[in-house]
């Protein structure tokens, strides 16, 4: 993964010294649309902590951390960030056995950088401001859609989840399109069957485009899935899918815990934070990330699960 990074990064400085372009860095600038800046991110994150658990950390393991914290600062995906901020401090607060006022150093460490991020990197600023200034206001101008002539709306949480009818110029960002599809699916559930069965594999796509129509919004809308990885499961596989993820999912951090394993409890806490903000399953490298990392966590032991973690990562 750090090879990929670096790749990546230098990319992206080439495009730049042609370009002269700072976008570049950013987002799906950086990565492509097709890769995908969130489970890149993901990727990067985990192999972020492998290198943080490390209990010795020579110029490799530091330089590594360093590459990959960067490299998910610049993706821009706002539940990562937030994820790995929130882990790294509990690392050293409850695992790292480094002296306190290095623990302490570290976490204030960590806390600055990210807010130096998020006032100084304008385009992840604009990224966390846009979700903060539309989430409660409704009808507010939108700088990603829109131009001088042709203006577009966002519309706020609220509207997201009671507005009947919207206009063809309305915008829904991150938060509000994920609060308008957990709507939809509800809508569908009372009125079609599909509580036990749910629509099939891959099926609920129609149906989103259909409430989109609905509801009058721009016909581009229709083309996101629910993103929510619990809402895609129940609406495309019915109850009994949705509980046995969950059951997974329970397990999966119950495990965790018992065994006091930190790089586990990493994989399962951000699995369940990351499913409540993308449908990660429905690509295929989610699938063999999420079952290959699950099936080593919870059968192997640590010895021989470490030895594969240290030959792949």
């Amino acid at each position: 993964m750090v090879l990929y990074t670096i790749y990546f990064i230098c990319r992206a400085i080439a495009h730049y010294l042609r370009d002269g372009n700072s976008d570049v860095f950013f987002f799906h600038n950086l990565v492509t649309l097709d890769l995908s800046a969130i489970y890149m991110a993901c990727f990067a994150s985990f192999a972020l902590f492998h290198f943080v658990a490390e209990k010795k950390k020579g110029l490799l393991e530091k330089g590594s951390i360093a590459l990959l914290i960067t490299f998910v600062i610049l993706l821009s995906s706002k539940s990562i960030i937030f994820i790995d901020v929130l882990l790294i401090i509990c690392y050293y607060i409850y695992f790292s056995k480094t002296p306190k006022s290095v623990k302490a150093l570290t976490i204030v460490v960590s806390s600055l950088f990210l807010i130096f991020s998020i006032v100084y990197i304008k385009q992840v600023r604009e990224r966390v401001l846009l979700e903060y200034e539309t989430a409660f206001v409704d009808n507010t101008i939108s700088k990603d859609a829109g131009n001088a002539r042709y203006k577009m709306y966002n519309i706020s949480l609220h509207q997201a989840w009671n507005e009947d009818k919207f206009q063809n110029n309305n915008y829904l960002p991150g938060t509000a399109l994920r609060i308008f599809q957990i709507r939809i699916f509800k809508e569908m559930l009372y009125e079609q069957d599909i509580f036990f069965t749910g629509f099939g594999l891959s099926a609920s796509q129609d149906q989103i485009r259909n409430k989109v129509k609905e509801h009058n919004l721009y016909p581009g809308n229709g083309e996101f899935n629910f993103h929510n990885q619990y809402v895609q499961t129940f609406a495309e596989l019915g109850v009994f899918a949705f509980a046995i993820l969950l059951l997974m999912m329970f397990l999966n951090i119950r495990n965790a815990f018992l065994k006091k394993d930190f790089i586990h409890i990493v994989f399962a806490f951000t699995m369940i934070m990351l499913f409540l903000t993308d449908s990660f399953l429905t690509r295929q490298r989610g699938i063999i990330f999420f079952l290959t990392l699950y099936c080593l966590f919870n059968t192997l032991n640590g010895s021989k699960r470490l030895y594969i973690l240290n030959n792949k990562i």
